[in-house]
């Protein structure tokens, strides 16, 4: 694998991880704006704009798009993110130009009034629809629980009534900011013709005009220091199994220990035998029972996720936080860490077997810091972690400490006690 790197003039950047002797080629554009980014009035507006992007440009209409996407036999797709949006598509290595030129248009869309109107109609039932289907919103909520006022607890599709308010005028405006070369990095993997596309970059994205933004006030991100425990319950009578989300800080993605934490994550909490599993899982006790670290650029946290009956859920949640009790006191033990360890290595080594895998690991890296890690560079990581990093992580941020949880399920029985109990912070959501 070689890595290449260019920049245009107008600050886009163009990164590639070319492998000789892979048989296709990803691309994508990888957009340096998310939920984090917007504001009370704008909220919801990153996501809606990744669907007004396949709506169509100047020259464009939404049919030809998808009607050139797939003569090349494409796979297309687009997702929004806390502080990411991205367009990728994967292609034979004949089509790169193509793929490369179709995405640039897309990137300058034509954000008509109408399609505006009519895309709102779909956006809101998406909305609906994610609240009326398991969890029910609970891990939504319980990251605005955990983050408080800062901008990482909103949610990326927003509210109905965010939505419903939103103009098309902040849309435009929303899009010329944000979407500026230099907050933009078009990222390629696989079979690539670095020049070629560096060719094609030119000459369907050079002339889009710079803009410069000052970085939004992000607030206060929750850290290591006491904390106060949230809890909050999701009625849903016609649930036939509660969820549980549970959230904790852990490293950000600017802290070298968000490695060990991974690992950490991967002891306690993998789908298959990992401590919770073991617990929870195996014996039939519960559906699901799982835990992973993710990271942002300046926060990050654990994140528990627990599907069990209802009359289960309040007694399988203070056993999860047991569990971690329990690492945090005995630590963690070297069976363990092999297995975690190669359990990663694994899947570092699939993932960068795959070059449409590899586009997101490689983009979203470098749109976060600049920064290209090889796969051989993720290996030597994974395998120079050891037990005191693990057990640097559990003092550093336990998990059995405050944390926000929010349970969602059939009420009563789904927390154990009564949600309008003024003593409990609860959302009594009853459709």
């Amino acid at each position: 694998m070689t890595f290449r790197h260019e920049r245009l003039p107008n600050g886009l950047e163009i990164v590639a991880e070319v492998t000789d002797d892979a048989l296709s080629t990803s691309v994508g554009f990888f957009v340096r704006t998310g939920a984090r980014d917007e504001t009370d009035a704008t909220w919801g507006v990153s996501h809606f704009l990744e669907h007004m992007v396949f709506k169509g440009t100047d020259e464009l209409s939404a049919d030809e798009i998808n009607r050139r996407f797939d003569w090349m036999g494409a796979s297309a797709n687009a997702f929004t993110s806390e502080e990411d949006t991205v367009y990728h598509a994967a292609v034979l290595p004949a089509q790169q130009h193509e793929a490369t030129a179709l995405l640039a248009a897309m990137m300058r869309p034509a954000l008509r009034a109408e399609d505006f109107t009519t895309e709102k109609l779909v956006i809101l039932e998406e909305i609906r629809m994610y609240d009326d289907q398991p969890p029910f919103g609970a891990d939504e909520r319980c990251r605005a629980a955990f983050f408080g006022f800062h901008p990482l607890g909103r949610s990326v599709l927003g509210t109905v009534e965010s939505i419903e308010a939103l103009p098309v005028e902040a849309l435009r405006e929303y899009h010329r900011r944000r979407y500026a070369p230099g907050n933009i990095v078009l990222a390629a993997t696989g079979a690539v013709d670095f020049p070629a596309l560096v060719g094609t970059a030119r000459r369907h994205c050079g002339d889009w005009a710079p803009f410069t933004e000052s970085a939004p006030t992000a607030g206060v991100v929750p850290g290591r220091g006491p904390g106060q425990s949230v809890f909050e319950a999701i009625v849903r009578p016609a649930a036939t199994l509660a969820y549980g989300v549970r959230m904790s800080a852990g490293p950000a993605g600017d802290d070298p220990e968000r490695f060990a934490a991974k690992l950490l994550a991967t002891v306690l909490g993998d789908d298959s035998g990992s401590r919770l599993y073991w617990a929870l899982v195996d014996p039939g006790t519960a559906e699901q029972a799982s835990c992973h670290h993710q990271d942002f650029r300046d926060a990050g946290l654990f994140t528990t996720q627990l599907a069990c009956d209802g009359a289960d859920a309040t007694d399988l949640l203070e056993q999860v936080t047991d569990i971690y009790a329990t690492a945090a006191a005995g630590g963690i033990t070297g069976a363990e860490l092999e297995q975690a360890r190669n359990k990663l290595a694994g899947r570092v080594v699939l993932v960068g077997e795959r070059p449409r895998r590899r586009l997101f690991s490689v983009g979203l890296e470098w749109a976060r810091s600049g920064h290209y890690r090889s796969v051989a560079d993720d290996l030597a990581i994974v395998e120079r972690l050891s037990l005191d990093d693990l057990h640097r992580v559990l003092a550093g941020w336990p998990l059995h400490g405050p944390a926000a949880v929010v349970l969602a399920g059939p009420g009563g029985s789904a927390d154990g006690s009564d949600p309008t109990d003024p003593s409990v912070a609860a959302a009594d959501d009853t459709q």
